[in-house]
């Protein structure tokens, strides 16, 4: 049986966007995997791995955590696959992390077939991350560090969505209304 073509959806948008949620969804639609580099930290941060001691404080501060681990997270991740089908939630985040995984996907072949960029107005960004937060559990979803990660979001990877723009790749989406209008909406840009 031939591979499945190579597929590679790179998510963008701010923290409490609903990537993550509209990300699992395509990914089970398209038979894609799906990588939140989130996820994965959060996973050795419980878990107390080495890994996970190093960067809770950085993730419980709304920080970014340094692209050379989130680098050979990828380059792990990926190396395991037959074929790259993924999609990408949460990364990259900065040019340099996109300009590195550009070369990774080179190296298999595998190239960008779309980045839709999922929008919502700040305040209500917030307002999704704290209630998240009171569902979830999750230490890193109160309203001081979701405030925090929308200035950083904005600092430093408003970059990428230009380095993405300027290639022609973006595909900017209303991310207001119900689960299933901003679904159709993705569904139309990743097409």
């Amino acid at each position: 049986m031939p591979k499945a073509p190579h597929k590679v959806v790179i998510f963008l948008g701010p923290p409490g966007a609903g990537k993550g949620t509209q990300a699992e969804r395509l990914a089970a639609d398209q038979n894609l995997l799906k990588i939140s580099t989130g996820d994965i930290l959060r996973d050795h941060v419980t878990r107390g791995t080495e890994l996970g001691q190093r960067v809770k404080p950085i993730l419980d501060a709304g920080h970014l955590v340094p692209d050379d681990i989130l680098i050979a997270l990828i380059r792990d991740r990926l190396a395991a696959l037959e074929s790259v089908r993924v999609i990408f939630d949460g990364f990259p985040r900065t040019t340099a992390q996109a300009q590195e995984l550009d070369m990774l996907l080179e190296e298999l072949g595998a190239p960008i077939s779309a980045v839709p960029l999922l929008e919502v107005p700040d305040q209500l960004l917030i307002d999704r991350i704290v209630e998240r937060g009171k569902t979830s559990g999750r230490s890193d979803d109160t309203e001081e560090v979701a405030r925090n990660r929308q200035t950083v979001y904005r600092d430093q990877t408003q970059p990428l969505i230009d380095y993405y723009s300027a290639r022609g790749q973006v595909r900017t989406i209303n991310g207001v209304g119900s689960m299933d209008e901003v679904y159709s909406r993705i569904l139309d840009a990743v097409k």
